[in-house]
């Protein structure tokens, strides 16, 4: 009787795809109009002049010119305070 041992099944081997989350254009790099300046889940960074922020959080710019990271403190629901990233286009 030649024949092979059956393989057998696993209940590994499965993996999303990378989702490409990050930072896409950095600090004085020129933009256009509807640019995606980062993708983040959650608010990591905040959208400051002329970024908005999309449904998934992702920040793009509304009109062309050069972007600007910058920091400040950001007051919470509860009155703390904290330092927080923000993104602009000037």
């Amino acid at each position: 009787m030649a024949h092979t041992k059956s393989g057998g099944s696993t209940k590994l081997g499965r993996d999303s795809a990378a989702k490409r989350l990050g930072v896409k254009v950095y600090d004085g790099g020129k933009v256009t109009a509807g640019n995606v300046l980062i993708r983040q889940r959650g608010t990591k960074y905040y959208n400051g002049r002329n970024v908005k922020r999309g449904a998934d959080d992702t920040l793009y710019a509304l009109i062309a010119g050069v972007v600007k990271f910058s920091t400040r403190r950001r007051r919470s629901f509860d009155g703390k305070t904290r330092v927080a990233k923000y993104v602009e286009v000037i």
